[in-house]
């Protein structure tokens, strides 16, 4: 089993063609199965579906979280939707990273670590 990649620094969505564009993006993007870190404004039923997956980005060799604008993690509660994001981005390919079934019970949900 891989180590679970904890990331050090944000993102946001506005810096990605910057970073692709410059090359500093280092690694395959990692997609991360988490629970879900926000209630979304009514779409879907969020009790049935408490899962979500979000994006890691390795920058300068750092792992960094994908937010939106407005500084809270981007979620997608569809993978297929999230390669489509990614494809648009200038990613070809990903690696999937799955927090459900982690070991490390000391560490917390993902999404819910309030880095900065």
């Amino acid at each position: 089993m891989q180590p679970r990649i904890v990331p050090a620094l944000t993102v946001t969505q506005a810096e990605i063609p910057g970073l692709v564009a410059a090359m500093r993006i280092t690694a395959y993007p990692v997609v991360v199965r988490s629970y879900r870190a926000q209630r979304g404004g009514g779409f879907g039923d969020q009790e049935r579906h408490p899962h979500t997956w979000t994006v890691l980005l390795q920058v300068d060799g750092v792992w960094a979280r994908v937010e939106s604008s407005r500084g809270l993690v981007r979620e997608w509660g569809n993978l297929d939707r999230l390669e489509r994001w990614l494809r648009s981005s200038g990613f070809r390919s990903f690696w999937l990273q799955n927090e459900l079934d982690s070991d490390d019970d000391d560490l917390p949900p993902y999404g819910l670590s309030g880095l900065k």
